[in-house]
């Protein structure tokens, strides 16, 4: 004979995880917007602080949904960490040129990683930016400071996988800095 109880509770159980699943989902979703508005702002010159403590307890409450340690590992978690710290790096660099410490973070370390290379994208955007509004020595520190990160990031032994794809595009980023330095070097302008 078949226990049907043991049943209904391993039902009760999956149904409570896919409620949890779905609402660090919508969380997610909110961190992810909220990170793409703190960058677009950024580059607009826009004060962000108000944006950057909102982002600050949406993971506070994420954190607090994902009461399952595995839900770190998860694809909408990881990326959720991954653009919080992209943009608060960011912020941090156009604030005062300094990196974000991952001990200010309280999260994975992978996911700090995973934020710094994806943070050299949106440098590579404030360089050229730098560059249109003839702020020249602007974009020379932004490539020293890309070119500084990759030397610190070189030290570690990056496996195939997303962290070392993410790595790889580092190089090119900085490339396309040095290029543009070189280029305005070839033009007096620096």
């Amino acid at each position: 004979m078949i226990n049907k109880d043991k049943f209904t509770k391993i039902k009760g159980e999956l149904e409570k995880y896919d409620k949890e699943r779905e609402s660090i989902i919508l969380k997610t979703r909110e961190i992810i917007t909220l990170s793409k508005q703190i960058i677009y702002g950024l580059h607009r010159k826009e004060n962000v602080d108000e944006l950057v403590e909102e982002i600050k307890k949406e993971i506070s409450n994420l954190k607090d949904l994902a009461k399952d340690p595995a839900s770190e590992y998860t694809g909408s978690y990881k990326s959720a960490m991954q653009e919080y710290v992209e943009a608060l790096a960011f912020y941090q660099y156009v604030k005062d040129g300094s990196l974000l410490e991952h001990e200010e973070l309280d999260i994975l370390p992978e996911h700090y990683l995973l934020g710094l290379c994806d943070l050299t994208g949106e440098l590579v955007r404030n360089g050229v930016n730098a560059s249109i509004e003839e702020e020249y020595e602007k974009t020379a520190k932004i490539k020293d400071f890309v070119s500084e990160l990759y030397g610190v990031l070189l030290q570690f032994n990056f496996r195939n996988g997303e962290l070392r794809k993410k790595f790889d595009g580092i190089k090119w980023d900085l490339k396309k800095l040095e290029d543009m330095v070189f280029d305005l070097k070839l033009k007096g302008k620096i």
